[in-house]
Order: C-alpha cells, then structure tokens, then sequence
C-alpha cells in the first residue's frame, strides 16, 4: 500500500506543469502557443526567457530529486527508491494537470539521478555539455546523453566504474528514461537532418544547423 500511495504522490508531483503555470500566470502566455508548443525548460527559456527558464529547470528538477528521497526520508527502504523517481518522470511528461501533454523528461529525470546516483549524472552531464558546445542544440545533447547512459548502464558495472555493480531496478529504469527521452526527441532529430532545429547562442554548430 505504501508503494502506491508513494507513486501516486510521485507522479502528482511530475505532474506540476512548471513552465506552462509559471507563462500563464506571470507572463499571461500560452507555452503552447509559442516556439516549439512544449512546456518543458528549453522552450520556456526560449520564449520566457532566462528567470522563468531557470526556476522551471530548478523545479522540474526538484520533482524528480523529491520524488526519489521520499521513500527514503519516509523511511520506506524493501524497494529501491528510483522507482518512485521514475513516476515523477512519467508525471512530468504525461502531466495530469496540463491534458497529459508535458515536458521531454529531460530535467526531471536528471532530478532522478540526482538523489539516487549523483556521480553518474555529473558524468551525463559532462556527456551533455560536451555535445552542446560542438553542435549547439539542447535536443541532440539530450539524445546523447540518453544514449551513452543506456550504453553506460551496461558496461561500467562490469568494470566497476561509477556504477560499483549490476542493479537490474537502475539498469531497467535508465534504459525506459532513454528510451523515452530519444522518442520525445524524434520531432527534434528530424529536424536535424533537414538542418533546421533550433540552437543555442553558444557553441561550434558543427552540423552547420540554420541558425534562427
């Protein structure tokens, strides 16, 4: 009973749709009606701009982070805490406060990794940072991101890196969280290839993407 009520409370807390509230009750704009529609961080920085940019990717953080302490703060320990993380992601791409229609999980599940293996995002997030400088687009270093932690989930147990052994919970849920942070991405990777995805003022654009 308890995992369920920490599910539900988890996935009502993914379901905050942060930048979406943050553009209708402050800026009295519609997210969806602007840049790419999403809700999620990047385009609330893009059309909002850089304050409501960084408390939504603060919050949309948050949610994933809380959601993955709280069986531990609850003190609820026979199942592993990235499960719950894992309904808050849900929760924040499937929001059921904004029509089920939310953000690209990106923030979220970095909010995950966050309370539950910290070393291993500050790996992604070199991963991420490194491919934003070569070629400039938040949805690319996403996608590589997700990749490499697929990959990496796999290999580095067996070499003990990062990842001190094998947990088949982690392993499954990092490989969802890619899975479901490439398939939100799938508008932006053809976009890519026609050369016409958005880009950040930053960075080599070494795909040669028209800026705009």
């Amino acid at each position: 009973m308890k995992i369920l009520v920490l599910m539900l409370i988890a996935y009502l807390l993914g379901s905050i749709p942060t930048g979406l509230w943050i553009g209708n009750y402050f800026y009295h704009i519609n997210l969806r009606e602007h840049g790419s529609g999403n809700t999620g961080t990047t385009n609330t920085f893009r059309i909002l701009g850089p304050k409501a940019g960084t408390v939504t990717l603060i919050v949309d953080l948050l949610k994933g982070t809380v959601a993955t302490l709280l069986p531990i703060w609850l003190g609820v320990d026979h199942f592993s805490p990235i499960l719950i993380g894992l309904f808050a992601i849900i929760g924040h791409t499937y929001p059921i406060f904004a029509g089920f229609k939310g953000g690209k999980a990106v923030a979220t599940s970095a909010g995950v990794l966050l309370g539950f293996a910290p070393l291993f995002l500050i790996y992604l997030l070199a991963i991420f940072i490194g491919t934003l400088y070569l070629f400039s687009m938040i949805s690319l270093s996403s996608v590589i991101a997700a990749s490499v932690a697929a990959i990496s989930v796999l290999i580095f147990p067996a070499f003990h890196f990062l990842l001190p052994s094998y947990d088949l919970i982690f392993t499954i849920i990092i490989l969802l969280i890619a899975s479901l942070i490439i398939i939100r991405h799938k508008d932006n990777m053809t976009r890519i290839r026609q050369k016409s995805e958005n880009l950040v003022p930053w960075g080599l654009n070494l795909s040669k993407q028209e800026k705009n």
